[in-house]
């Protein structure tokens, strides 16, 4: 299996997670997203590593997720059931056959994305984080915007666990990340353990929603309790493709 970018998956893992992302637009779309049963069903399936309140685990380098982007969310789910993400933890438990269907993990999505962000995350020791915000501020910020708030399924960075931001650059480079573009990868390739650290230290200072907290929780993100966006689920998943 070629290592690096979609282009490199098989094709049948790439068309997988396609038809997945997609699925919102064909006649089994979900109803309008849930929160409430978000919540019942995040604390039912996720919640036992990812706590109630989806603040991860920075010494088991799980992510916080509250607060994440909607867009972001829904995709991330895709791509672990597709195995577009290398998890086996994760593979399990997306695996359930509630968690195949869309409903639930729009649902989840809407519950996590509305969550306040979490206010301390586990940081570095603060050595090189000038360094680090160079480096971010100079080669992601375009994407993931100048506050690290992200934009439609390009994740928020702010609120996230040092040890988890690590691991997940790391692994980017690597190649385990099959969501994730080439181009991306062979630059965080080019880092040396001293970049991927300060810029993870950085980035793990951040704290808050950024400058526009509706936009923090928006690509799709529900506004109340049991809304959807605008237009139904199919925008929802339309969003996770921007």
């Amino acid at each position: 299996m070629a290592k690096f970018g979609m282009a490199g998956v098989p094709r049948l893992i790439a068309l997988g997670l396609a038809l997945i992302v997609c699925a919102a637009s064909s006649a089994a779309t979900p109803a309008a997203a849930n929160r409430e049963e978000g919540a019942a069903q995040f604390g039912q399936y996720c919640a036992r590593c990812h706590g109630l309140q989806g603040k991860g685990n920075a010494n088991r380098a799980i992510p916080a997720l509250a607060g994440q982007r909607y867009a972001y969310l829904v995709r991330q789910i895709a791509a672990f059931s597709t195995e577009a993400r290398d998890s086996a933890t994760m593979h399990n438990v997306v695996s359930q056959q509630p968690l195949r269907d869309l409903q639930v993990r729009v649902n989840i999505a809407a519950y996590l994305s509305g969550l306040e962000p979490l206010a301390s995350p586990a940081t570095g020791d603060g050595t090189n984080v000038a360094l680090g915000r160079g480096i971010f501020h100079e080669q992601c910020a375009s994407c993931h915007r100048a506050d690290a708030r992200g934009s439609g399924a390009v994740p928020s960075l702010r609120n996230q666990h040092y040890t988890y931001l690590i691991v997940q650059l790391h692994k980017i480079g690597s190649g385990f990340r099959h969501d994730i573009d080439e181009n991306i990868a062979r630059f965080l390739r080019s880092l040396d353990d001293r970049d991927v650290n300060a810029t993870a230290d950085y980035l793990s200072r951040l704290r808050g929603p950024g400058k526009i907290r509706t936009e923090a929780h928006s690509g799709g993100a529900p506004a109340g309790a049991k809304a959807a966006t605008e237009g139904g689920a199919a925008k929802q998943v339309d969003a996770a493709k921007e």
